[in-house]
């Protein structure tokens, strides 16, 4: 079984709608950046002529396209989030040669973490970065992929070598994943740190970009994003680089488009045994997604838009600890990983993570609560807030049992399903359904 229908067989069914909902919440927000990035592909590479609120309307038409591909099996499928990731790699690896970084500060800052002087706001924007590497569905989604490979999970030698073998395929993957983001936070560090607004219009009006107007004729600092990002590459480097930039967010958008649909089908699968077919599954995904994204298109500007997409990173971190604890919980137990379980070291490495992340969560839903100037707001955000971390440590207090804390399993008079020995931890029904593959 993959994490889901792990999920599903374990958790009681409360703890496991809540469970279920904050994936899918995960992955609506997923479409939602989509959608934002797409659309602003398509209004930087047609100079403007297509407005934010048609390139969102054009993203539906690209599930089409999607689904299209996907009759063809899942191989083919592949190879073409393959070519998109090459398409990305070789996009902002190009901005990354045209800007030239300074590698020794970049090797510096990224063994060397620190930011000198960095407050609330920049904290954030880290917090986000992570989010969007690490997006919580996708490890939902990898658990499911690994069971296409055909293998005889009854041979040990045999599942022990296609392990190593998982574990190649996602170094490789998450290797790329990490020099297009080292591409991309470089290019953003080198060409726009510490420009005022006046410089870049300056230099825009001598290029005689038509998108002079974003930026103010004053000595404030540049602020960049996604868009504006373009932008000023397209005013200091030249046009190619404005469209290269263009073109890797377009392929980074298809990829997370085809990502979100499958882990939207394991999740819903796996957590409620319902299964839809791919289209009304995208159909679903995707009307949720366009909804707000097109009213903010429409009646905003592109500020609005692409700060949606910064909130909706820090979403994804927020969603973390969703993936990050249950699959630390199930692969620590040897009723169901038998002789694959989690040895100590990865029990401590990947408990030190969730901390990790708990905390920098915990910290920005204390720093947001505090910032909000309305009593109704206040009061509603710090019971979704104390909702939030809630479940989490109810999470926790299960995982912390998986991985054997005795002295916290207390399930059989709390009545949560647990049972009195660790090795069986949450494992009142598997035993007893032989139809499930384990």
């Amino acid at each position: 079984m993959h994490l889901a229908e792990v999920c599903n067989r374990q958790y009681p069914t409360i703890p496991r709608i809540i469970l279920w909902l904050m994936v899918e919440m995960a992955i609506i927000g997923s479409d939602m950046q989509e959608v934002i990035g797409c659309a602003i592909a398509f209004n930087l590479l047609s100079m403007g002529r297509i407005p934010l609120w048609a390139g969102v309307l054009i993203t539906i038409f690209d599930t089409f396209v999607f689904l299209f591909l996907d009759k063809y099996g899942l191989r083919k499928l592949e190879a073409f989030f393959g070519f998109l990731i090459t398409i990305m790699a070789l996009s902002f690896g190009y901005e990354y040669v045209l800007v030239r970084p300074d590698q020794g500060e970049l090797l510096k800052g990224m063994f060397v973490p620190y930011c000198a002087g960095c407050s609330a706001t920049q904290l954030e924007q880290a917090v986000g970065i992570v989010g969007a590497v690490i997006m919580p569905h996708n490890i939902y989604l990898h658990s499911a992929l690994v069971k296409s490979r055909q293998i005889d999970r009854n041979n040990k030698k045999e599942v022990k070598e296609a392990n190593k073998y998982y574990f190649i395929e996602s170094t490789i993957a998450l290797f790329i994943s990490f020099l297009i983001n080292v591409f991309v936070v470089a290019v953003f560090a080198e060409a726009f740190y510490n420009k005022s607004n006046f410089e870049v219009n300056e230099m825009c009006n001598k290029t005689g970009s038509p998108h002079t107007d974003l930026f103010p004729l004053d000595n404030s600092t540049l602020e960049v994003d996604i868009y504006k990002g373009g932008v000023v590459l397209g005013c200091y480097f030249g046009p190619a680089a404005l469209y290269i930039w263009a073109v890797g967010i377009l392929a980074a958008g298809q990829s997370s488009t085809m990502t979100g649909t499958y882990s939207g089908q394991f999740v819903m699968e796996g957590f409620l045994n319902l299964r839809w077919s791919r289209f009304a599954r995208v159909l679903l995904t995707r009307s949720i997604a366009i909804t707000p994204t097109l009213l903010v298109a429409v009646f905003q500007d592109v500020q609005h838009l692409t700060g949606m997409n910064d909130f909706l990173n820090v979403l994804q971190s927020m969603q973390l600890p969703f993936a990050l604890i249950p699959i630390l919980t199930f692969t620590s137990l040897t009723s169901i990983m038998s002789d694959f379980a989690n040895g100590l070291f990865w029990k401590i490495g990947g408990g030190v993570v969730i901390l990790m992340v708990c905390a920098i969560n915990m910290y920005f839903v204390v720093v947001y609560v505090t910032t909000l100037n309305s009593v109704v707001l206040y009061v509603f955000a710090a019971l979704l807030s104390f909702l939030y971390l809630c479940f989490v440590g109810y999470l926790a207090w299960q995982c912390l049992v998986a991985l054997g804390v005795s002295c916290l399993d207390v399930g059989s008079r709390m009545r949560l399903g647990l049972t009195g020995h660790t090795d069986i931890y949450l494992l009142n029904d598997m035993d007893h359904d032989v139809g499930v593959e384990r």
